[in-house]
């Protein structure tokens, strides 16, 4: 794997972790954070849902030829918020 894969790999899986934690922890009311820990969604899914996000960002930022990692936030933000919407 190159070095410049590698560091995008870990940039992105970054963007994701803290945009989910992000999500997570300000983006619910009160009482949504207690039902989410009596359900178990919690952290790890959302960092897991905002890593896929961010994926799916970075990818249609380096289609369109637009800054992919900035893409990347939008995306795992985008992806976040559909998916709490369900």
């Amino acid at each position: 794997m190159p070095e410049g894969a590698l560091s995008t790999f870990i940039i992105l899986v970054v963007i994701g972790i803290v945009v989910g934690l992000i999500f997570n922890r300000y983006g619910r009311t009160w009482m949504g954070r207690q039902v989410a820990d009596v359900t178990g969604v919690g952290d790890v899914t959302y960092s897991l849902i905002g890593i896929a996000g961010s994926f799916m960002g970075f990818h249609v930022g380096d289609i369109l030829g637009v800054l992919p990692s900035a893409i990347a936030i939008i995306g795992a933000a985008l992806t976040l918020w559909l998916w709490r919407g369900r």
